[in-house]
């Protein structure tokens, strides 16, 4: 008799587990993207579920989704405020809640900048009027990294539908200080869903921390991804203005083999003009930059990747391909400091684990 009281508790323990476990949901962090670019909606769905279903985000990511405001910034007066400035203004230092700044369309010429006391803000437009966040400032007036239009410094930020330019003119190789950020993003978990980052040299500075780029399109000339991010950019477009000069999409700024950073591009598409477009350059010795099924264009050098010109570089970076497709990605001239990686050499950049994602990546957010 004791011995089939003990069964039953066990019987039931077990049960309690595997209904535990049926409501407890978790974001994958080890399941790779798929190869078929039509099964990436579907893998994206089941493995970053919505807040409600979820146990493994950060508590204090928790905390702030529970207890939404929303604010609104429309130029023609009918919201709480006419400029993005002054909504950013009015959301306290310190802030634990997740603030939703939902921006009409429009232009708006604005310098933005969204202090490190400032985390869990969302930028939201509407995917049918995305508003244009924009301003001229360049290096020779800011500094690079300050010239952005909009910079970001605090953890937990959300961009959606939302275009940021640089309305800087075009870097001519003769005035100095030319180079113009759109975007400058240093705060940690940041993403980024549909939107569109608009400039010449030096468009975006994925300075630092983990982000994720989902279903956007980069422009830009010279190095226009920059900096020490550890980001994933899923199906997102990168469109190369060349025509004269050089372009170079990546230049990741990994320095050490302990700096564990670098940018991983999956289901991209390289697009634009001209026909010398280096995939990436050595900008510092040891960067870490990889492309995995990704569309490229005729407009990439068939060598695919430059070495800064300093062949000592040659040992040191790591730049990878992983079945991409399309003229641009033929491996038969590439470098040869270059990498065609193995499935196994793949899988850690195709991911949501490079970026730690089941701790803070939720899906698009919607109003």
């Amino acid at each position: 008799m004791a011995e089939k009281i003990r069964c039953s508790a066990i019987t039931v323990a077990f049960m309690a587990m595997i209904l535990l476990a049926a409501t407890s949901v978790f974001s994958d962090d080890t399941i790779p993207v798929p190869a078929d670019k039509a099964q990436v909606t579907t893998w994206f769905n089941a493995n970053v579920k919505p807040l409600a279903e979820r146990k493994d985000l950060d508590p204090p990511l928790v905390t702030a989704e529970k207890e939404k405001k929303v604010i609104k910034v429309m130029k023609d007066g009918s919201g709480d405020f006419t400029t993005i400035t002054d909504a950013i203004k009015s959301i306290p230092a310190g802030n634990t809640k997740r603030v939703i700044v939902h921006i009409g369309g429009g232009v708006y010429n604005e310098k933005i900048k969204i202090e490190r006391s400032k985390p869990f803000i969302t930028l939201y437009g509407s995917p049918n009027n995305m508003p244009n966040l924009t301003f001229g400032g360049t290096a020779f007036h800011h500094g690079t990294v300050d010239s952005a239009s909009l910079i970001v410094e605090p953890d937990y930020f959300v961009a959606a539908n939302i275009i940021i330019s640089n309305s800087a003119p075009r870097p001519d190789g003769k005035r100095a200080g030319a180079q113009a950020l759109a975007l400058r993003i240093s705060g940690d978990k940041a993403t980024f869903y549909n939107c569109k980052l608009f400039g010449f040299q030096d468009t975006l500075c994925d300075d630092k921390g983990k982000h994720f780029f989902k279903d956007c399109m980069i422009q830009g000339t010279v190095d226009f991804i920059f900096g020490s991010g550890k980001s994933i950019y899923l199906n997102t477009q990168l469109n190369v203005l060349g025509d004269s000069g050089m372009t170079v999409i990546a230049a990741q700024a990994r320095v050490t083999d302990t700096n564990d950073i670098g940018y991983s591009f999956v289901h991209c598409e390289v697009t634009g003009t001209g026909t010398g477009t280096y995939l990436g350059r050595a900008w510092t010795a040891m960067p870490r930059v990889i492309y995995a099924y990704s569309t490229m264009s005729g407009i990439v050098n068939p060598e695919g990747w430059s070495d800064n010109m300093k062949p000592e570089n040659d040992k040191t970076v790591y730049f990878g391909e992983y079945k991409n497709s399309g003229p641009g990605a033929d491996p038969s001239k590439r470098a040869k400091f270059t990498k065609q990686l193995t499935e196994a050499e793949a899988k850690p950049y195709l991911t949501l684990g490079f970026i730690e994602g089941s701790k803070w990546l939720l899906p698009a957010p919607t109003l």
